[in-house]
Formats: structure tokens, sequence, C-alpha cells
């Protein structure tokens, strides 16, 4: 078993072309004795305009599904090597059609029986190794046009899967100040009142009854937020940052999920937030999870970029109001 066998899917791309390279030496191997001068690799375009006439290279692409690159940069090769002819189509003159030279149909005509007989060997081999026309069709379906973004949601949801949102840890002091600071001086700018308090966490939140949680991922801090007491049962959701690299995952609303609940385990009363305008992404987000706005700013806000204040309201306060 060859060492991309051994990879299984993983590598079935690289196996599929390293089939087409064989497939298309034994082509040439074939041609050979004949005197084509053709090459394998030719074959889709030049059977495709023998078949149906000239085409643009957009139509040629999206019959043989290759893309307009690939089919553009080898109909180039075969106009300047006298395979093809290219015309201005009548419809649009910045648009080239492009069909077969006599020396093209020529060299088709002394292919098609080479072709057949290939069909033929190739059909008569994949029989005797168990692959039919079905597989073959189902194998053309596997990229399809949302395999990467299935690949995509698998790999994110692995890693939601691998999140945890834990208290604080002194050992987490610094990256509490880190994640927010490179939040806000991305957006705004340190102010006093954040630097007092990323710098003293224990003091200025914990200590007064709040709390901070993290979020970890593969054992490293990529999240933060905190519920700081201003009054009693009084409380604001605060110093929230997730790493940009994480973003995307949900780590922002389990983040103010698990506040939320730490703030009914304390049995506070109220509980709000202050942000910015510029921040819509973030305000959606505020927005799912029960926080509504209020119709002027906190009065007393110890920030000077708040221009929006929020106040959560639990969902069954909310269906009791509709």
């Amino acid at each position: 078993m060859s060492y991309l066998s051994d990879m299984g899917l993983l590598s079935l791309g690289s196996q599929l072309k390293a089939i087409s390279d064989q497939l298309y030496a034994m082509a040439d191997d074939v041609y050979a004795p004949h005197g084509l001068e053709l090459q394998a690799r030719w074959f889709p375009i030049l059977k495709l305009l023998h078949d149906r006439g000239p085409m643009t290279v957009g139509e040629m692409a999206t019959a043989v599904g290759q893309t307009h690159s690939a089919i553009s940069q080898a109909a180039s090769r075969l106009v300047r090597d006298g395979w093809l002819s290219a015309s201005s189509d009548a419809g649009d003159r910045r648009t080239r059609r492009l069909a077969l030279t006599p020396k093209a149909v020529e060299a088709v005509r002394i292919a098609k029986p080479l072709w057949r007989a290939m069909r033929e060997g190739l059909e008569e081999r994949a029989h005797s190794l168990g692959i039919d026309e079905a597989t073959l069709d189902a194998l053309a379906r596997v990229p399809g046009p949302d395999l990467a973004e299935a690949i995509g949601e698998r790999m994110r949801e692995g890693r939601r899967r691998a999140l945890s949102i834990v208290p604080f840890r002194s050992e987490f002091r610094e990256d509490f100040y880190r994640l927010n600071a490179d939040w806000l001086e991305r957006y705004f700018e340190l102010e006093s009142y954040d630097i007092e308090v990323l710098s003293n966490p224990e003091g200025a939140i914990l200590a007064t009854g709040g709390e901070i949680l993290f979020a970890l991922l593969d054992g490293q801090v990529v999240g933060t937020c905190a519920l700081m007491q201003v009054k009693p049962g009084e409380y604001e959701l605060t110093k929230m940052a997730v790493d940009p690299s994480v973003q995307g995952l949900g780590l922002g609303r389990a983040l103010i999920e698990a506040a939320i609940a730490a703030f009914q385990r304390l049995g506070g009363s109220e509980l709000f937030l202050e942000t910015n305008t510029k921040l819509a992404t973030a305000i959606r987000l505020y927005e799912s999870s029960g926080f509504e706005h209020q119709p002027s700013v906190k009065q007393d806000s110890h920030y000077s970029r708040a221009n929006v204040y929020m106040i959560w309201r639990p969902q069954a306060e909310c269906s009791a109001a509709e």
C-alpha cells in the first residue's frame, strides 16, 4: 500500500491526481504509435468542440466541470499551436468562440477509434475491479460545493465541544488584562477606569461580590467577561473580550449565558451593560440574549465611550409582557 493510500480519504484528491496522471500517460502511449501529436489532457476540449461546435471558454468550463482559468490556459495553448481557432462572438464582441481547426478535425478523426478502444479497455478493467458507473458518479459528487463548509462546521463544532467556561484563577490575571486591553485598543482606547479594573480584578470585581469568567479552548484562555456588583443586587456585565482568532465559535454567547447564570445564582435583581453603537455585532448578540435598550445612556457611567445602555430581562418576564 502506498503512503497516500495509508492516509485514506484524507488523501483522496492526491490519489485522484496520481490516477489522473497515470491515465493521461496511458492515453499518450496509445496515441504515440499512430503519429498523433495530441496530448491526453486536451481530450475534454477537443471532444466537446467536436460534438457541440464552437463554444466560449465559459461554456466549456461549465460543460466539463473545470475552472474558467484551467480551460482558458489550455485553450490559449491550443490556439497558439494551431489546434483551435478563435473568433468574436456575434452577441458580444468581447467574447471569443473557439472551434476546431482542420488540423484538429483530422486528428480527432484518427483518435476516435482509439478513444473507443480506451473506453472499452477502461470499462473492462473497472468492471474486473468491481467499479461501475454508479460508483464513478458517486465519487464525482464527493467534493460538492458545500463540502468545505461542512468540514468547517465540523471543525467548529469540535472546537465548541472542547470549550469550557471556568471561574477566575490567579494565573489568568494577565490574560484578563491582555484580552480586554487588546479589544479596547482595537476599537477605542484604554480609559483610566479600565486600567484600574484590569490591573486589580480581585479587588475591583471579586472583593465586591462579583465574578470573572474565562473561556478555555484546548487549555488556553481565549475569552473572558465579568460580573461587577455596583450596589447590592445590581450587577454590570463588563469586560467581555474574545480572541479574534477564535471568533465564530459562539464563545461570546457562551460567556454571556454563563454570566447570566452566575447573576441568577447570586440572586441579583438587575443586570445591565454599557457599550457603543460602533459594536453592531456585539449589540445584536446582547439583544438576542435578552438585553433591552434603554432610552438614554447611564447617567453615572464610568466610560466616556459608552452611548448604549441595556438591561437584561428574563425570558419569562419578556413573555409575560408580550
